[in-house]
């Protein structure tokens, strides 16, 4: 893949032939699909994700479905990361989008196989690019556990901000945990010193 990050709607993977929403210089964002039902459950299966993200594991034919009503739904768009081998490693998604206000959230799950390599960033870059470059966003936010560095360090890299903490409010494990509230606005996102989709 190149080393930059541009819309490439026309453009197709080499490894899988699947046709890329964007490129990045460690990843590309190729729209999710139900096809992709049984790799998300095998990520979703996955001890170490279940822990971090707080979930658990759903039947293939629930993940199946979630992916098909999720794809008929405006106010969001989801993507698998693809490294330059080709290979899913993660999913990015944008959602809750409120294109009223100019908000949205984003998710990021990555196979825990595949962390360390910089593929997060890069999809979260990505995908911040899209709704403040693309889309008329002003405000995105993220939650995660607090005690889940791996997500806290990606969240910061990317220029979020940690606004504060939802007292126990996720109940995992018999546990309950707390969630770490972050957000970035556009004119913070403005003021990053990172190459943009359009700087290539």
């Amino acid at each position: 893949m190149t080393e930059d990050i541009r819309i490439a709607g026309d453009e197709q993977d080499a490894e899988t032939g699947r046709a890329l929403a964007w490129r990045a210089g460690l990843v590309g964002l190729a729209a999710l699909d139900t096809d992709d039902a049984e790799l998300v459950h095998a990520w979703r299966s996955d001890p170490v994700v279940m822990h971090q993200m707080g979930i658990w594991p759903r039947a293939l034919t629930a993940v199946r479905e979630r992916i098909e009503r999720d794809i008929d739904d405006d106010d969001r768009d989801d993507f698998l990361i693809l490294p330059p081998d080709g290979v899913p490693v993660g999913y990015v998604g944008l959602t809750n989008q409120n294109m009223v206000n100019g908000t949205a959230e984003v998710e990021l799950m990555l196979d825990a196989r595949h962390r360390g390599r910089g593929h997060a960033t890069a999809a979260l870059d990505a995908v911040v690019d899209l709704a403040f470059g693309e889309l008329p966003m002003y405000r995105l936010t993220a939650e995660t556990h607090a005690d889940n560095a791996p997500a806290v360090a990606v969240l910061t890299r990317s220029g979020f901000t940690r606004e504060g903490i939802s007292r126990s409010a996720c109940l995992h494990r018999g546990r309950r945990h707390d969630l770490a509230v972050f957000s970035l606005l556009r004119p913070e996102w403005e003021e990053l010193d990172r190459p943009r989709a359009w700087d290539a």
